[in-house]
């Protein structure tokens, strides 16, 4: 018992495993239907000490603007319920259906629109390197869909899927537009690693898609 209530506390205010509900951020987190969905520890510590910064994947509490991904089954049973939200912090059960998985795209102050003519993402005037973004068959960056600049406002991050054709982000929730953005106070932290199943153990990408200079 005295485990369970360690594990609990850590998962509170250090460390999370959480699962990842959708398939928004294909092919670095899996969470597609038909396969074993990943659980990804989450550093809920970094941001005490550090700014967020581009290229991060972090988990966040999606604002008052913003639809659900996913829908996790709650149960109405008092007992029930409590066991699934201990479930939830244990990483063997979805988290709450609020929660979001993405990867942070612009900061504060920066501009952000889709797209150059080789149909990539500009931050600032200069095109994204983005390796992590996943296209589905069938799909190709000429169909990313653009989207007018946008000017990131203060203590808010512009976020996206790498999964581009299946994410649903601050292109579009809210209306799209500064209403997409997300709150730097709503992020929970930063996600590390994946911890399950175990031929997918690896560290989370954060490369910073933004140039240099």
């Amino acid at each position: 018992m005295t485990a369970v209530v360690l594990t609990v506390l850590i998962q509170a205010f250090v460390a999370r495993v959480y699962v990842i509900p959708s398939a928004s951020m294909e092919n670095t987190l899996h969470g597609c239907t038909g396969c074993e969905n990943d659980r990804v520890l989450v550093d809920k510590l970094t941001y005490g000490f550090s700014d967020v910064e581009p290229g991060e994947v972090v988990v966040f509490r999606g604002p008052e603007a913003w639809t659900t991904d996913f829908r996790s089954t709650r149960s109405a049973n008092p007992v029930a319920g409590f066991v699934q939200n201990i479930g939830s912090l244990l990483g063997i059960a979805p988290a709450n259906e609020r929660d979001f998985v993405k990867r942070v795209i612009a900061l504060p102050g920066q501009t952000v629109m889709c797209c150059d003519e080789q149909h990539r993402v500009v931050v600032d005037g200069k095109p994204l390197d983005e390796p992590y973004v996943h296209w589905q068959a069938g799909t190709s960056p000429a169909d990313h869909e653009p989207f007018a600049p946008i000017r990131v406002p203060d203590g808010r991050l512009f976020v996206m899927g790498d999964n581009r054709m299946n994410s649903t982000d601050s292109r579009k929730q809210g209306g799209g537009g500064v209403a997409g953005t997300v709150p730097v106070e709503n992020v929970i932290g930063k996600a590390r690693y994946i911890v399950f199943p175990k031929d997918r153990w690896s560290v989370v990408s954060d490369h910073n898609p933004q140039p240099l200079g």
